[in-house]
């Protein structure tokens, strides 16, 4: 199968894992240039009144700043906003407790990088998952996708999909605790797969149910 290549992601949605388990991996690319509201400093979680967005803020970037060079800022008290609405957006889905630890470590745990805070999530992610996934950071920046490769770096986007790239990676509809009030939200951040499925998560990658 084609190599594939993703956009770092903070929590990142339940298509980019989806692409990850079925590829065997993915190429985590850290020269890109750093790009304000996408999901490389923030992800949609579904609570009680519906999708809400946590954005991790970072440090001013200069222009053309590369993704491996952008900081996470210590302003506000973003990192106990974030904690708080995870938990009471997923308190009372069926897992929360089992992963609830490990969440609130990336809160109590200090991260200078954007980068290294995504791909240490990305690796308790896929320990969660039990996917024995290789996951490697680029040495440079691919300017240009060729046939080996399977770029979807700017198609995972939450203003602009490109559903066209996208569409295969798009699991069926699985349980979520607000469904009955809101209705079934597609790809949003893959802690909301985590927690509403537990260990049947990676059967939803799969598109086994």
């Amino acid at each position: 199968m084609n190599k594939l290549y993703l956009g770092s992601a903070y929590w990142a949605p339940v298509a980019y894992y989806a692409a990850m388990y079925r590829h065997g991996g993915a190429v985590i690319e850290q020269y890109d240039t750093y790009i304000k509201q996408t999901y490389r400093n923030r992800c949609t979680i579904v609570g009680a009144q519906g999708v809400q967005v946590l954005t991790v803020p970072v440090e001013k970037p200069t222009p053309s700043m590369v993704m491996r060079d952008v900081r996470i800022s210590d302003h506000g008290n973003w990192r106990h906003l974030h904690r708080s609405a995870i938990a009471s957006a997923y308190g009372s889905s069926p897992f929360y407790e089992y992963y609830a630890d490990d969440i609130n470590r990336f809160y109590e745990q200090r991260y200078d990088y954007l980068v290294d805070y995504n791909c240490a999530q990305i690796e308790c992610v896929c320990g969660w998952l039990g996917i024995s996934a290789e996951v490697l950071r680029s040495e440079t920046f691919l300017s240009a996708s060729s046939a080996a490769v399977t770029d979807l770096r700017e198609a995972i986007h939450p203003k602009h999909p490109d559903m066209n790239l996208l569409s295969s990676y798009m699991p069926r509809p699985y349980y979520q605790v607000f469904a009955s009030r809101h209705g079934f939200i597609a790809d949003v951040s893959i802690l909301d797969l985590i927690c509403n499925m537990g260990n049947e998560s990676l059967l939803v990658l799969a598109g086994r149910i």
